[in-house]
């Protein structure tokens, strides 16, 4: 089992930066990938960023070049830099992690609302 707890969500106004936090616990060995997703009001949730154990990173084409995912080096806790943020980026964000085995495990989500 993995338990994540995400944080760092906020109200701020356009143009403005942000960093996401996510602490992982419990089986943090079995982890090959981490990362960000997001799910707005009426929308499905989807990818923001991903980082594996590799070193590989995927972005969102939305978020390409605005967005940056890093992790310590422990894999204890991941972060999401958020710069110029946009109204269109307002969303609840869930952090997110995947086991060698494909399990799935979900922090319980922090708001972004980006409006001025």
């Amino acid at each position: 089992q993995v338990q994540l707890v995400d944080s760092g969500g906020a109200l701020v106004q356009p143009g403005e930066s942000l960093r996401l936090s996510c602490a992982a616990s419990g089986s943090i060995a079995t982890i090959n990938a981490m990362g960000w997703y997001r799910q707005a009001p009426g929308n499905q949730r989807e990818l923001v960023a991903e980082l594996t154990t590799g070193g590989s990173t995927t972005y969102a084409s939305s978020v390409e070049g605005r967005f940056s995912i890093s992790a310590d080096n422990t894999k204890r806790a991941i972060y999401l830099q958020m710069n110029n943020l946009k109204p269109e980026d307002t969303a609840v964000y869930f952090c997110h992690a995947k086991t060698v085995v494909q399990n799935i495990y979900w922090g319980q989500g922090t708001q972004v609302t980006v409006s001025s």
